[in-house]
């Protein structure tokens, strides 16, 4: 309710829109081969249902965006800017759901994004091919969800399209799959990893789900899946904005 107000109330019904293509689609591949899934997903810290701190991880930023743009007015020389950095937001935020969900049945085993080495699946910082070419598509969804609600809005507050905004769906693509490296790659280095001694098992985990408090491994303690997933929205919102000042 939060993000969701925040974005229709703020941003107008083409940026809640887009929310929406982000947590239908998201929701959707989560339960797509779920039972197939389950078992290789335990390493994470949690599973496919959003609780309150993952969907401010996910969605909190751009939401906040969404404000600073309806305070600003669609008038201001920084709307655009903050339009595509809302854009690469949830394009990141979508890309490594995306990734998640579908990379993680890739078939063959995914490979550390810092050395090339290859990790167990569900290894924080791993990738596959599919896992990326999914972020991808995530990211590409988000700029073709924005694209088509605005050239919906365009018909009915102009009666005209606006083609020219195709140009969404390149920056969405590229800040997403970005955003969503930059995910990976936290998780591979300084993302906190823990070792739960009594099931001999490597977790995302503070308590792991046996119940046992789990040892930290490496990574800094306070950098966990949440943080990590809010600095990669970050990072998607900052990209596209980038773009955007290059282009416009």
């Amino acid at each position: 309710m939060l993000i969701g107000t925040c974005s229709f109330g703020f941003g107008g019904w083409v940026w809640g829109g887009t929310l929406i293509a982000f947590f239908v689609s998201s929701s959707l591949l989560s339960h797509y081969e779920e039972s197939r899934k389950s078992p290789l997903k335990e390493k994470f810290a949690k599973d496919s249902r959003r609780d309150l701190a993952q969907t401010l991880a996910n969605g909190g930023l751009a939401a906040t965006i969404a404000v600073v743009a309806g305070l600003v007015g669609r008038t201001a020389p920084l709307f655009p800017l903050l339009a595509l950095a809302f854009y690469g937001a949830l394009a990141a935020a979508n890309a490594d759901t995306w990734a998640t969900e579908l990379g993680v049945l890739a078939k063959q085993p995914p490979r550390l994004i810092t050395t090339g080495k290859t990790v167990p699946t569900g290894t924080s910082g791993g990738v596959t091919w599919q896992g990326m070419a999914a972020a991808l598509a995530g990211a590409a969804f988000i700029g073709l969800s924005a694209f088509l609600l605005t050239q919906g809005a365009a018909q009915v507050t102009l009666g005209s399209w606006l083609l020219g905004d195709w140009v969404l769906i390149p920056i969405a693509a590229i800040s997403g799959l970005a955003g969503s490296a930059f995910d990976s790659l936290l998780g591979a280095t300084v993302q906190a990893a823990y070792y739960c001694d009594k099931c001999n098992k490597e977790t995302e985990q503070a308590i792991h789900r046996c119940g046992q408090p789990a040892r930290l491994l490496r990574g800094w303690r306070w950098l966990d899946n949440d943080w990590v997933n809010f600095l990669a929205t970050a990072a998607g919102a900052g990209i596209a904005a980038m773009m955007a000042m290059l282009l416009f």
